[in-house]
């Protein structure tokens, strides 16, 4: 039997195959939230140009300039993700639900002679990581997972009986192999949770009559965890009980079942600044302009995997399971948003442009400096820039302190030549009551869709087809004192 050692083991499952640190990673940090507050999604996240609350802490500090009185936010979300997966013409939908606290903050405006001068302190999340999938299906073609790691020559497969090593006349190793040859039913399930969270500090002041700049330190922490499993079984019985995986191993008689599973922890912590500027051109006109510094991101990564094979009288298990941890560092690019809000008639109309290149995500330390170059290089070739566009209106109904939102919000899929189907669309509808002037309440719900794909290995040989859609509710709380 070849001769393994546990650091070979670790290092060829985080590298060959494909599971390590990789432009994935960055974009999970970098995909805008759309999670907010009550009131600024149901106006589609449309809010650079109005932020007169205490949300202006993740559109635009320099709303906070707006605020007249001390004021209390806070707000509770509801996130419920469905899938609906078609792996080899076979459908299966799945969900995941959470129910988490979405804000809570205060802004307190200083005394001055003139103009404003207004400090903020709170809590924001700023993404909910709530994924899932599941699938199930017959691959009839010749590949399969054990057969990817075998050409990886990975010894995963070899401590499971699947493959076996091939020596020359000398007996010198030379590669593994595997009689493996696909034909099997292939299912899975991935499960995502976690989320990041900032504690924002923010001021704003009024530099001239209705001009209004302002800003926010963003510090960041939060979780992520990926929990997946993978299973392959010889459901027709095509490496019956006269086959034998390994020659010279008879356990390795009749091949049933395959197992792998793979959890990737991460705990990160991170910082930011906003920067924005808010400027009332008349009573009817607010134009506002903002920057997202990049995320200055550190992970610390743990990654754990476990897997075993079953054959009609023995299971091979991997053993010890194998759990690596690593710290490494991302940065995410600038975000550029300009927006303008118009007010007339009890009904406002407010639109927003936001500008994010991808291609500017970025490894900055923590790994081998060859998986950062490929790192860097794979973002420059995959991604491309991208305008979020926004879009809401509200009106208020006279003399029963009412106020009805709609709003639409448009986020063009990240990477380059996806056809339309996989931006991701997002309709929400809200509704805002204020029992008396201090008080108010404000209900949100967004509805959104998109198409995804995904490989579970190579490049479409078993891939996944997903129609996502995701329903999200929001209800806040505005209290001025």
């Amino acid at each position: 039997m070849k001769k393994i050692f546990l650091i070979v083991l670790v290092c060829l499952i985080l590298n060959t195959l494909n599971y390590a640190q990789n432009f994935k990673d960055a974009l999970r940090l970098t995909e805008p939230e759309v999670l907010t507050s009550a009131k600024a999604l149901s106006l589609g996240n449309a809010y650079t140009a109005l932020s007169n609350d205490f949300s202006a802490s993740l559109f635009n500090p320099a709303g906070f300039g707006l605020i007249k009185k001390s004021e209390f936010s806070g707000a509770l979300s509801y996130n419920s993700f469905n899938n609906s997966t078609t792996f080899f013409n076979k459908k299966v939908d799945y969900s995941n639900s959470n129910t988490k606290l979405n804000e809570f903050g205060f802004a307190v405006p200083m005394p001055t002679r003139r103009g404003s001068l207004v400090f903020a302190f709170g809590y924001n999340q700023l993404k909910d990581f709530n994924y899932t999938m599941k699938f199930d299906g017959y691959n009839p073609n010749n590949n399969s997972l054990i057969q990817d790691l075998t050409d990886y020559n990975d010894d995963i497969a070899y401590e499971l009986a699947l493959s076996y090593p091939v020596y020359n006349k000398s007996n010198v190793y030379l590669y593994d192999t595997t009689l493996i040859n696909g034909k099997l039913n292939q299912s899975g399930k991935i499960t995502q949770e976690g989320g990041l969270h900032s504690w924002s500090f923010s001021g704003a002041v009024e530099i001239q009559k209705d001009v209004f700049v302002g800003a926010t330190l963003n510090i960041i922490n939060g979780d992520f965890k990926r929990d997946r499993q993978y299973w392959e079984d010889d459901v027709n019985d095509y490496y019956n009980i006269n086959l034998l995986l390994d020659p010279k191993e008879p356990a390795t008689r009749d091949f049933q079942t395959f197992y792998f599973n793979d959890i990737i922890s991460w705990d990160v912590s991170g910082w930011n600044l906003n920067l924005g500027l808010l400027t009332r051109i008349n009573d009817k006109l607010n134009i506002g302009f903002s920057v997202k510094t990049p995320r200055k991101f550190t992970i610390k990564e743990t990654y754990f995997v476990d897997a075993y094979s079953v054959f009609a009288q023995t299971r091979f298990t991997l053993n010890p399971p194998v759990e690596n941890r690593i710290e490494y560092k991302i940065n995410t690019p600038y975000e550029f948003s300009l927006g303008a809000a118009i007010n007339e008639n009890n009904l406002l109309i407010s639109f927003d442009a936001k500008f994010i290149d991808y291609t500017q995500m970025e490894f900055k330390s923590g790994l081998d400096i060859r998986d950062i170059e490929n790192n860097n290089r794979d973002i420059k070739e995959l991604f491309r820039q991208v305008i979020n566009l926004h879009a809401g209106l509200e009106y208020e109904i006279p003399y029963i302190n009412l106020a009805l939102r709609g709003g639409f919000m448009i986020l063009p899929s990240p990477y380059k030549d996806d056809p339309a189907e996989y931006d991701k669309k997002f309709i929400t509808v809200g509704l805002g009551l204020n029992p008396n002037r201090n008080l108010s309440f404000n209900l949100t719900y967004a509805y959104g869709w998109w198409k995804d794909i995904g490989d579970n290995y190579g490049s479409n040989l078993s891939r996944t087809y997903q129609d996502i859609t995701k329903n999200n509710f929001i209800a806040g709380i505005r209290y001025n004192f």
